[in-house]
């Protein structure tokens, strides 16, 4: 009785999220999207590019953010798909705005070059501090460059070494790189 109990109290709990999550306008994946998604990894891993983008499409279609990701990924290359930039920036956009750091980034990839969209650095800086903001190291060492550079932002070289460090202690080899190569500077 007590274990019957239990299981009624946690899907109680799991439907009053969804129901929460459903609300609140953020995109939920269906059940079968994950599933669509793994299917694509592995046809993507044995390089049958045409039948992990049909799954990644569906992926995304059900809700999958990693799906879409992807997708957005096979556009800006032309794999499995005809290279399409601004069909890849769309798909970016959509995951960003999924809450998935990792669109975020990608976008600003494609704004900090113009593939896709016309180059606009600030916008990359945005992307890029959303990214960085939400734990993607490379989105912290971009930043880094763009402060370094000056590009989209005024150049700050202490708020570069910051985030070249933080780059560099969440494990982005390209961080400890810079980081060391600023310190050199300094002591020159």
């Amino acid at each position: 009785m007590k274990k019957v109990l239990v299981l009624l109290v946690c899907v109680a709990v799991l439907l009053v999220g969804y129901i929460v999550l459903d609300k609140s306008g953020i995109e939920l994946p269906s059940f079968g999207a994950k599933k669509d998604y793994e299917q694509g990894e592995a046809f993507y891993d044995n390089k049958e590019y045409d039948k992990a983008a049909e799954l990644y499409k569906k992926a995304c279609d059900g809700g999958e953010m990693f799906g879409c990701g992807k997708l957005g990924y096979m556009y800006e290359k032309g794999k499995g798909v005809e290279k399409n930039e601004q069909k890849a920036v769309e798909l970016y956009k959509k995951v960003c705005d999924g809450g998935e750091v990792r669109g975020c980034y990608n976008l600003g990839v494609m704004y900090e070059y113009g593939n896709g969209v016309e180059k606009n650095f600030s916008k990359a800086v945005e992307l890029y501090k959303k990214a960085c903001d939400g734990g993607s190291m490379r989105g912290c060492y971009n930043l880094g460059v763009m402060y370094e550079e000056g590009e989209g932002v005024e150049k700050n070289e202490q708020k570069a070494v910051e985030l070249y460090k933080k780059a560099c202690d969440g494990g982005n080899m390209d961080g400890c790189r810079n980081l060391v190569v600023m310190y050199e500077k300094a002591m020159e």
